[in-house]
């Protein structure tokens, strides 16, 4: 499911990732796949860079 998103988010040239901010992607997306609780929406007010 995973790498069907990425896939797609690429193909239909909603975002282009860099294989950090794809390691990041994959790690989000698995949290909220695998979580008991649904997900929450979080804001970040900053940037990592």
């Amino acid at each position: 499911m995973v790498k069907m998103a990425l896939d797609k988010l690429k193909s239909e040239g909603v975002v282009d990732l860099d294989e950090e901010r794809k390691a990041a992607m994959v790690s989000n997306l698995l949290v909220v796949l695998c979580g008991e609780d649904n997900a929450q929406p979080v804001v970040n007010t900053s940037s990592l860079y």
